[in-house]
């Protein structure tokens, strides 16, 4: 028996993921689909337009309403609430930053109903670091520990509450002394930038150990958005900075960092979006990776187009990317997609029709 109940058939999903997690199902294909949703709707009238922390209790009732209209789904997808309000903005606003927050109204996925958070740069430039120093008593730390329990409190055996991404790494300078600065610090000011590492990743050390001490795993594993859910306590990495560099300059600069702090945990899910996808086979080679979502970006062809071609470079690595109903199941029935993978479709017209189409997914063999 699972403790997910606001998922019908979550113990047969859970065993579906975990033989894609464990390398063991590359030639099967999941999915998750996104149909039409009343919850989402009403999110979009009362964000669209809206700034600020929203009221967490407010929040996890929205999560609350729209996993209880997707209970009969018999898709691959397991619900989880993730608490976006703290997905950047958090790091820096520890420090003193002005935490602005974005709600997310689009349909479809990834950010589908999250209220995203960001800082602009907190230092002019690197004289104001020494004075920096985290808290566990500043407000928003104490936000964040208040709203997980409220999160884990209203989840308990109906759904998941997903991890973080972590900001560390050139993230976490960019959010010292902004984008440009950091790069050109790398040649102007190495050891601040080894500094400014070295205090993200304790403090990202401090965030994440505090998320799992709070809301603990589902099932043995983490909820997540890069696949549903992984076996394990796993962090959410992000290599974001080195997309706009040579795959050299990543193993340089950006392994290391990543590899330390995921060998804190039981691994890490990754994403990359599509001006990254050159640096796949390294983020591949990164021990304890778990999976990658393959984000699609305006401008160059999407993940869908080129997945035989992603497929053959990540090796066995499970892959997620997003796709458009009619295009996922037009590729299904003509027996073009690529196994190993997890599907994101968006645009789904209705319930009847996602449990349709999960009994060719679940008989597709690539």
């Amino acid at each position: 028996m699972s403790s997910i109940a606001y998922k019908a058939n979550a113990a047969e999903v859970l065993k579906r993921i975990r033989s894609l997690v464990e390398r063991k199902a590359n030639d099967q294909i999941f999915a998750a689909f996104y149909p039409p949703s009343a919850a989402m709707k009403d999110f979009q009238k009362q964000y669209t337009d809206w700034t600020g922390y929203p009221e967490p209790h407010e929040r996890i009732r929205f999560w609350d309403r729209m996993f209880k209209e997707r209970v009969r789904l018999e898709d691959d997808n397991l619900p989880s609430a993730y608490p976006s309000e703290f997905d950047q903005g958090l790091y820096g606003g520890l420090l003193g930053g002005d935490v602005r927050y974005l709600a997310m109204t689009t349909d479809g996925y990834v950010s589908s109903g999250w209220i995203s958070s960001m800082i602009p740069p907190l230092l002019e430039d690197w004289s104001g670091f020494d004075r920096l120093k985290f808290r566990e008593d500043h407000p928003l730390f104490q936000r964040y520990v208040t709203q997980l329990g409220i999160m884990k409190q209203a989840a308990a055996g109906k759904f998941g509450i997903s991890h973080l991404i972590a900001i560390d790494s050139f993230n976490f300078v960019y959010e010292l002394i902004g984008a440009t600065n950091t790069y050109l610090s790398v040649v102007d000011n190495l050891d601040m930038v080894r500094k400014g590492i070295d205090f993200g990743f304790e403090l990202n050390l401090k965030i994440h150990s505090t998320f799992f001490d709070l809301v603990g795993t589902l099932e043995g594993g983490t909820c997540s958005w890069v696949v549903p859910w992984l076996p394990g306590k796993i962090i959410n990495e992000s290599v974001d900075p080195f997309h706009m560099t040579s795959v050299d300059y990543f193993e340089q600069w950006g392994k290391e960092p990543a590899q330390r702090f995921i060998d804190r945990f039981d691994g890490a899910a990754m994403h990359l979006h599509a001006n990254g996808w050159h640096l796949l086979e390294s983020v591949c080679r990164l021990k304890g990776v778990k999976a990658i979502l393959m984000v699609n970006e305006k401008g160059i062809e999407p993940a869908l187009q080129q997945v035989k071609g992603l497929r053959k470079r990540a090796g066995d690595m499970p892959l997620s990317i997003m796709v458009d109903y009619q295009e996922f199941t037009e590729s299904l029935e003509r027996h073009e997609l690529a196994g190993g993978i997890f599907y994101y479709v968006s645009g789904a017209p209705d319930g009847d029709s996602v449990n349709r189409w999960m009994e060719k997914v679940r008989a597709y063999r690539a």
